[in-house]
């Protein structure tokens, strides 16, 4: 291992955030009250960890939770809907 790797162990919700972030996705967007809900707080931190400029939302549904990321993904930006 190098010394810039490090290993971690994470919780699912967050491993799959850190996928998303790793992934390269520029828009993420979710809806709380479901089981996915600790995904955008795990991305919001690495966000943070990492320096990125990444657009993170809460919408109101699930149909504006997908409407958002599909028009993020028809302008060209890489998308997510946790």
């Amino acid at each position: 291992m190098s010394p810039k790797e490090e290993t971690r162990v994470l919780l699912g919700n967050v491993a799959i955030a850190r996928g998303i972030v790793e992934a390269g996705c520029h828009v993420i967007t979710s809806y709380p009250g479901t089981p996915s809900s600790e995904i955008v707080p795990g991305v919001v931190g690495f966000k943070q960890e990492l320096g990125l400029n990444t657009y993170v939302e809460w919408s109101t549904n699930e149909k504006v939770a997908f409407d958002n990321a599909l028009a993020a993904c028809m302008t060209g930006k890489r998308a997510a809907v946790a």
